[in-house]
């Protein structure tokens, strides 16, 4: 495990600007989000379970402006979830959360307005291959390289993936290396200069990664799904599905300890909604 969240940045480390996208957003029951203890044996489904404990939250993605090219963290909701919601989440996921894309906000719609076209994005980097994650992919699949981890890749057939949202997409994995950050020390530096490091941050699923970003004003993490919401960390709540808890109490701890750094300017879960669009750097 690292000792330390974060190192000082290379000599030669670039600054990166971050734009906060919100990508529509995704009905859940709360247990999903934040781990509920009931007699109700899968309370994060919703099944059987009051309207009141159903919540909206964002579903994000970020453009990260590097000197370099630049570079998509997720995709949020493709566009058929506008007109073919259930076809496109299968029978079984839609009984347990619904999306919702308003006009104008499907991730191409918003790089569109800030002028850029799949093809001009260096990377899409997918955190994980939850729905809300993945499934816009088919829309920037022009873009130069779109990348998972390998073992999230691996996973990809599991109960909580719908691999037809991009199997038909040219995705790498890619390995994980040594890096100076996170709960294991494991990851990939993505232009080699320590401005934008993939960390392996598992514990919400088996190969998710957290975005760490150098900006002039300081440093931006993008937890994904390590928590729903700050007060994952600040609180150690876990989310009502794990891969394994230990990994992801880890991953929470490392997390509030960046968080915690005067260096750091921001730290965003992907689906808190005290979180709006913003750009940073």
């Amino acid at each position: 495990m690292s000792s330390t969240p974060i190192t000082e940045p290379h000599s030669r480390s670039a600054s990166t600007t971050v734009h906060v996208l919100h990508t529509g957003e995704v009905t859940i029951d709360r247990a999903l989000a934040f781990r509920e203890r009931t007699l109700h044996p899968m309370p994060y489904t919703g099944w059987f379970r009051p309207k009141q404990t159903r919540i909206t939250v964002p579903v994000s993605a970020y453009l990260l402006e590097h000197p370099e090219g630049s570079v998509l963290v997720d995709t949020g909701w493709h566009t058929d979830i506008r007109t073919h919601p259930r076809a496109h989440l299968g029978w079984l996921h839609h009984s347990m959360y619904q999306g919702h894309l308003p006009d104008g906000q499907s991730v191409t719609e918003q790089l569109g307005a800030l002028g850029i076209e799949p093809a001009d994005l260096s990377f899409v980097v997918l955190s994980h291959l939850h729905s809300d994650h993945v499934s816009g992919v088919g829309l920037v699949e022009d873009a130069s390289r779109i990348i998972v981890s390998e073992r999230e890749w691996a996973a990809r057939n599991e109960f909580n993936y719908i691999p037809s949202m991009f199997e038909d997409v040219a995705i790498e994995p890619f390995a994980f290396e040594d890096v100076p950050y996170g709960p294991f020390g494991r990851g990939l530096d993505l232009y080699g200069d320590g401005s934008i490091v993939l960390v392996y941050t598992p514990g919400h699923s088996t190969g998710h990664v957290s975005v760490l970003s150098k900006t002039d004003p300081g440093w931006v993490l993008l937890a994904g799904d390590v928590g729903y919401a700050a007060k994952s960390w600040e609180k150690t709540i876990l989310p009502g599905v794990t891969t394994s808890d230990e990994e992801m109490l880890a991953s929470l701890s490392w997390v509030r300890g960046v968080a915690e750094r005067d260096d750091t300017v921001a730290v965003l879960a992907n689906h808190d909604p005290e979180v709006s669009r913003l750009t940073i750097g």
